[in-house]
C-alpha cells in the first residue's frame, strides 16, 4: 500500500546545499507537460548561515502575503531577519500613547480610485498574475514622487506617516529587488492591455522631455547632456497619452543625446508590437523630418504633426501667398480663433529599401496665419537686430577678443561678421538681408501636416492644441 501523501509537504522549508551554499527551499510537485508524470522542482526562498539565520531573497520578497504565510519553517531557525526585511506593518504613523492611525489619506485614495476607474489596477493584476502585493508596491512607487516630489530613498520614511497601498516598507533594497524583477515581457503585456482599452481612431499625443540624473552607470544616462549646461547627465523620456482623457498608454526612455526625431521609429515599432491599431499620433515640431514623414507614409500611420515653417512644402506655400497686407489672399478667417487658415493637398511618393512604391494617403498641409502674432514677432525681430548691432559696435570700439565661431553665429545671427582670425577681433559687420527677409516673411505663420485624415484646417488646429472638444460644441 502506498504511503499517504502529506498535503503540506510542499510548503515545508528545508535546507538545500549547492556548491557549499545552503538555501532555504521547498520542493513542490508539478506534472511533466510531455509525459504527465509527477516531477519535483526546488524553489529557493533565501539562504541559511551557520547560525541558522534565514536571509530572504527576491523570491520571498515578491511573493504574496498568502503564499508566504503557507511556508512552514523549522522552529530552530532564526526568522527575525525575514520579519524585519519584509516590513509588513499596519498603515499609518507610529503611535505616541495608544494605537494611532494617520487620517491624511485623501490624495492617495483619490489616485487609487482613478487607477481603478481607468482599469489600470486590473491590468497590472493581470500582468502579474493576481499578485496584489507587487501591484500595490508598484502603485505606491508611482504615486510617491507625484505627491511628495522626493526621491525613492525616502519611500520607507513616507510610509510611516501615510497610509499607502503597499503594506511593507519599500526600502532601497526592496525597491531594487522589485524593479529588477519587472521584465520586458511585463512591460509589453501591460501595453497590450492598455491598447485594448482604446477606441477606434483614438488621438494619441507624443510628448518628449529631458530629465537630469545624478547617476552615470546606465547607458541612457551616460550619453546625455544637460540643456542648461549644468554638469549633470540626462535621459530623454517619452510619454504617449490620449487627448480625450489624458490617460498615459505608453512610456519609454532614450539616451539623453538622442533627438526627438530619431525616436519615432522605435516608438512606432513598440506601439505596433503592443497592438495599438487605428490610432492617430499627434507630434510636435521635434518630429518634423523628411525621414519621419516617409516613415508615416510607408507604415500607413495616421498623424497630426506640427511642421517647421522652414520646411520645403511650408516655405513654398508661404512664398506662394506673395506680398499682402492684413489678409493673405486665398486664406479664410476663423471668427472664434481669430486666425486665417488654408489647407493644401500634397502628393508624395516614397520608395522603400526594396524599391516598393507607396503613395501618401490624404497628405495635407494646414497653414495658419495670426496677424497679432506677426506684429509681435516683427517687433521682437527689430529689437534683436537693434541689440545685436549695439553689441557688435561696442566690440569693435573696445577691440574685444571674440569667442569661438559658433558663439558668434549664435549671438549675432542677423549679421555677417568679418574678423581678424589671428587677433580674433571684429573688423566689420553688415546686416544679413536674406535672413532678415526670411524671418519677416515667416512671421505670424505656423503649420500642421496631416496624413490619413479627412478634416478641415481648423479641426486639425483645435486637435493639435488639445481643444477638439470645444470645436465639437
Amino acid at each position: 500500500m502506498a504511503r499517504p501523501v502529506d498535503p503540506i509537504a510542499q510548503y515545508r522549508v528545508k535546507p538545500h546545499v549547492i556548491n557549499g551554499y545552503t538555501y532555504a527551499s521547498t520542493q513542490p510537485s508539478f506534472p511533466d507537460p510531455k509525459t504527465g508524470k509527477k516531477k519535483y522542482r526546488y524553489i529557493h526562498w533565501g539562504s541559511i548561515d551557520e547560525n541558522l539565520r534565514f536571509k530572504p531573497n527576491s523570491q520571498f520578497f515578491l511573493a504574496s502575503p498568502e503564499e508566504r504565510a503557507r511556508l512552514i519553517f523549522p522552529d530552530t531557525w532564526d526568522m527575525g531577519g525575514a520579519e524585519n526585511l519584509t516590513g509588513l506593518k499596519v498603515p499609518g504613523r507610529p503611535p505616541y500613547t495608544d494605537k494611532d492611525m494617520n487620517r491624511l489619506y485623501g490624495d492617495i485614495w483619490l489616485l487609487e480610485q482613478i487607477a481603478a476607474k481607468t482599469g489600470l489596477r486590473k491590468d497590472l493584476e493581470c500582468v502579474f498574475k493576481g499578485n496584489r502585493e507587487i501591484v500595490n508596491d508598484i502603485f505606491t512607487l508611482a504615486v510617491f514622487p507625484y505627491l511628495t516630489k522626493f526621491t525613492y530613498n525616502r519611500v520607507a520614511r513616507w510610509q510611516k506617516v501615510a497610509r499607502t497601498p503597499s503594506k511593507r516598507d519599500l526600502t532601497p533594497k526592496a525597491i531594487t529587488l522589485l524593479t529588477q524583477s519587472i521584465t520586458e515581457q511585463n512591460r509589453m503585456d501591460l501595453l497590450r492591455l492598455r491598447a485594448a482599452r482604446l477606441g477606434k481612431d483614438e488621438l494619441l499625443a507624443v510628448d518628449t522631455t529631458s530629465r537630469s540624473a545624478y547617476g552615470g552607470s546606465l547607458a541612457d544616462i551616460h550619453w546625455g547632456k544637460n540643456k542648461e549646461g549644468l554638469p549633470l547627465p540626462q535621459t530623454t523620456e517619452v510619454v504617449v497619452y490620449t487627448l480625450s482623457g489624458h490617460m498615459p498608454v505608453y512610456y519609454r526612455t532614450f539616451p539623453g543625446n538622442m533627438p526627438d526625431s530619431r525616436g519615432l521609429a522605435p516608438i512606432l515599432a513598440d506601439l505596433d508590437h503592443a497592438g495599438f491599431k487605428e490610432i492617430i499620433l499627434v507630434t510636435d515640431r521635434g518630429y518634423d523630418t523628411l525621414k519621419n514623414l516617409e516613415k508615416y507614409i510607408l507604415t500607413g500611420q495616421s498623424m497630426v504633426m506640427c511642421a517647421k515653417t522652414a520646411q520645403r512644402d511650408v516655405a513654398k506655400a508661404i512664398q506662394g501667398l506673395g506680398e499682402f497686407g492684413a489678409l493673405p489672399e486665398g486664406m479664410t478667417i476663423d471668427a472664434d480663433a481669430r486666425i486665417y487658415h488654408v489647407q493644401y493637398e500634397i502628393d508624395y511618393i516614397v520608395k522603400s529599401t526594396g524599391q516598393a512604391v507607396r503613395k501618401s494617403d490624404r497628405l495635407r498641409l494646414n497653414l495658419y496665419f495670426d496677424p497679432v502674432r506677426r506684429g509681435l514677432e516683427l517687433m521682437e525681430l527689430d529689437i534683436a537686430i537693434s541689440l545685436q548691432e549695439a553689441a557688435l559696435t561696442e566690440l569693435i570700439d573696445n577691440k574685444v577678443v571674440l569667442d569661438d565661431d559658433s558663439a558668434i553665429k549664435r549671438n549675432y545671427s542677423y549679421y555677417k561678421v568679418r574678423y581678424d582670425p589671428a587677433k580674433r577681433t571684429i573688423e566689420s559687420f553688415e546686416l544679413n538681408e536674406k535672413k532678415v527677409a526670411k524671418a519677416t516673411s515667416f512671421s505670424g505663420f505656423f503649420s500642421i501636416m496631416t496624413h490619413g485624415l479627412d478634416f478641415d484646417a481648423m479641426w486639425i488646429g483645435y486637435t493639435y492644441l488639445g481643444r477638439q472638444n470645444k470645436r465639437n460644441q
